[in-house]
């Protein structure tokens, strides 16, 4: 993947499936194990970190960009995309400083090219990604799923089995 100076994975599912609700129970396992774990996930709605009426609120609305606001525990830098428009996975890689990561996570950007673990739940009954995408290397579902022997069959309920897989696959990181 391009811009990415660490190992990069993703989890990609239709809406609803859980990659959220998997990554709060996944990073912790990793970060466990001693892995600084880096994060990029896609939106498709519009958001804001900061509030009307907060003075970085108005700053950004008076025309500052980037904005970056600062405490004694963490920084956010809010800066304006100059043309709306889908964002690619690559050009937010170039702007995440990875200098401190052993691992990237990525939640969405499921129609890039990079590596991609697929969740599925056959109760939602959607179709599956990956005979679409050649880049799912692993498929973790809470049911059987018929795939080729070229996907790693993960269970969605065991969290602690991918990380487990993870820390195996990418060795690289350890």
């Amino acid at each position: 993947m391009q811009n990415a100076r660490k190992p990069i994975l993703g989890f990609a599912a239709a809406s609803g499936t859980g990659k959220t609700t998997l990554l709060t129970q996944l990073i912790p396992l990793l970060k466990q194990q001693g892995l600084r774990v880096g994060l990029i996930k896609h939106s498709h709605h519009s958001f804001d970190i900061d509030h009307p009426g907060k003075d970085s609120y108005r700053l950004r609305m008076a025309g500052a960009s980037p904005v970056m606001l600062v405490s004694r525990y963490r920084y956010a830098i809010i800066n304006e995309f100059e043309t709306p428009g889908e964002p690619s996975l690559g050009e937010q890689l170039k702007v995440l400083d990875q200098s401190g990561l052993d691992l990237i996570l990525v939640e969405g950007f499921k129609a890039e090219k990079f590596p991609k673990i697929e969740l599925h739940r056959p109760s939602l009954q959607r179709p599956l990604l990956f005979p679409q995408d050649p880049d799912i290397i692993a498929i973790a579902s809470d049911a059987p799923v018929e795939a080729p022997d070229r996907l790693v069959r993960l269970d969605l309920n065991r969290p602690d089995l991918i990380a487990r897989y993870l820390l195996d696959h990418y060795r690289e990181f350890r």
